[in-house]
């Protein structure tokens, strides 16, 4: 088979399409100790502080971390949260009961307030745990829950958390740089994303922004010797560099993604053109059927989760490779009690690609000879 001409175009929550220059600023070797790019990396993480809008002088770090973004969430929790510590864990998708099953391999002390997967958190009853419970330190929760594309209130919920004098984990992998997100408002102390998802950058590291005053109130020692969050930020500041070996390559992408960002207005820009995505993909699957499943007051406009359509002979293999094959990638749902599947909105994704995508899905019903 004669291979295509391009990359398969993907609608997913991430890793995603990126731009041309992105991959090919990969091209390029890099020695990781080298003065010009720990001068790459310096800069990424100044850059990065300045994207969430909080500086150095205010006590605030970015710390990158080699690995996926759960790697940066394992990392915040294994350095940060001491021996008498324990975490109130806010799920409701895969996400957030993923930090659940961290907390559970790292012993740390925990409770869970669990909410159906299309609900978000209620913060009054977050005050009353907190409350209850003078024993917790912190409180952790997912911001875009990537099982279904709910966004849950994190602005609500931190300014309660902050009010209990208790620090707050943020897992904003899926919504950073891609949704507007204002720290002081947040009372946000632990930011986690990744490299690989609204910045349009390649996998290979994680991003961890965070108040240094509360990664230094841990007295006890760290759990994880590569996952250590304190001696990489010193590393930085001694010399420069990673404690381990950096993935070079994805470093020299983020900084081109990084420029693109800019290029395209910031956080305000590319969340613009994710919006069109998303109007343009719902009212296009409505056009033909489709139902979503989250109500429209907490739906993302990152990523979209759809009901199977109501016909005995959907099955979702078929359904993905015939739009494999018209070179379109979608992603399956993620929780157990209602048949989805995904659509992502992000990465170097553009109106027509979503109205591609919509073709190429009725194209394939009327293949398939099924209707939504």
């Amino acid at each position: 088979m004669i291979p295509a001409a391009k990359d398969k175009t993907l609608f997913t929550p991430g890793p995603l399409t990126t731009s041309l220059d992105v991959k090919q600023a990969m091209l390029r070797d890099a020695g990781s100790w080298h003065f010009e790019f720990n001068a790459k990396v310096k800069a990424i993480r100044e850059r990065l502080l300045d994207l969430a809008g909080v500086s150095q002088a205010e006590g605030f770090e970015c710390v990158l971390l080699q690995g996926s973004g759960t790697f940066g969430v394992e990392s915040v929790f294994s350095s940060a949260i001491p021996e008498s510590g324990k975490v109130l864990v806010l799920a409701n998708g895969a996400y957030g009961e993923r930090m659940v099953a961290m907390l559970e391999c790292l012993r740390i002390d925990h409770s869970i307030y669990r909410t159906p997967e299309d609900t978000p958190p209620d913060p009054s009853a977050i005050a009353g745990l907190l409350a209850e419970d003078a024993r917790i330190t912190h409180v952790a929760m997912v911001h875009c829950e990537t099982t279904t594309g709910i966004m849950n209130p994190i602005e609500a919920v931190g300014q309660v958390v902050a009010k209990s004098g208790r620090q707050f984990i943020v897992d904003a992998m899926s919504s950073f740089a891609g949704v507007e997100i204002d720290f002081k408002q947040a009372c946000i102390d632990f930011l986690i994303t990744s490299a690989n998802k609204c910045i349009e950058g390649v996998p290979g590291f994680s991003i961890v922004l965070l108040r240094r005053s509360c990664l230094e109130s841990n007295p006890t020692q760290p759990r994880c010797l590569s996952l250590d969050l304190m001696a990489q930020l010193k590393g930085f500041e001694k010399n420069g560099q990673f404690r381990y070996s950096p993935p070079t390559h994805s470093l020299l992408a983020f900084e081109r993604a990084l420029e693109e960002l800019e290029m395209e207005g910031g956080v305000a820009g590319r969340s613009q053109r994710y919006q069109e995505n998303h109007r343009v993909l719902m009212e296009g699957m409505r056009a033909l059927g489709f139902r979503s499943y989250l109500p429209d007051a907490c739906q993302s406009y990152l990523i979209t989760s759809f009901h199977f359509p109501r016909d005995d002979r959907f099955t979702f293999d078929v359904f993905y490779r015939h739009l494999s094959e018209r070179g379109m990638i979608i992603y399956p749902g993620k929780i157990s009690q209602v048949d989805l599947f995904r659509i992502g909105s992000i990465g170097r994704l553009f109106v027509a690609d979503m109205q591609a995508l919509v073709a190429a899905i009725e194209a394939t019903l009327k293949e398939l000879e099924m209707v939504p």
